[in-house]
């Protein structure tokens, strides 16, 4: 209304596709294996928006799609059925679950922050109670049992709380990479905006 352009908002609170769409681009990047054959976990808040997007992207693409998070965190279950019932189509499978566990065998590692912009001050305390036994970690990466294993993240980071530097430093972190292809996504978002 007071640009006097076109504004294009790349997200919501509830989804972030174009942080899915760098995401996707990234995960290609770094392994020889098609997206379909890929292995995905979300640990921490597995409700907020990138996760949600991700689950949403890891469905329609055919991907191992985890949310690994404490029940209070777990994603909405309409949106878990919805990404299921997309799942049958592409061949996707969708997991939630409270266990650390569930990262065996997974390609790629994500984490996010663990209180979003917006979000009153004063759950900081409760919420990195709740969600410590999720940070991403070495013990973390080593529970994938993959060498290979990569770590994601959408950044800002809040190193020692939803990731400790020892990841985030580590030759495992693509999240720079991560960075550089949200500016080719998003170009390439508008340029089929503006396509004919």
């Amino acid at each position: 209304e007071y640009s006097g352009v076109p504004v294009w908002n790349g997200l919501t609170n509830e989804f972030h596709p174009t942080q899915a769409l760098a995401d996707m681009l990234t995960m290609r990047e770094h392994s020889q294996k098609p997206l379909s054959e890929m292995k995905l976990c979300f640990l921490g808040d597995a409700h907020n928006n990138v996760a949600n997007s991700l689950m949403i992207a890891s469905a329609k693409m055919g991907m191992d799609f985890r949310a690994i998070s404490p029940a209070q965190c777990a994603p909405d279950p309409a949106l878990v059925k919805t990404c299921r019932e997309l799942a049958q189509a592409s061949g996707a499978r969708i997991t939630v679950t409270d266990r650390i566990d569930g990262v065996r065998d997974c390609d790629f590692v994500y984490t996010d922050v663990w209180v979003s912009m917006g979000e009153p001050d004063d759950i900081w305390r409760d919420r990195i109670e709740l969600l410590s036994p999720y940070q991403v970690n070495r013990a973390v990466m080593d529970a994938t049992q993959n060498p290979e294993a990569k770590f994601l993240h959408c950044l800002p980071a809040h190193r020692g709380e939803e990731v400790t530097d020892e990841v985030m430093e580590s030759e495992a972190s693509i999240v720079w990479d991560e960075a550089e292809n949200r500016l080719h996504a998003q170009k390439a978002i508008l340029e089929w905006v503006f396509s004919d």
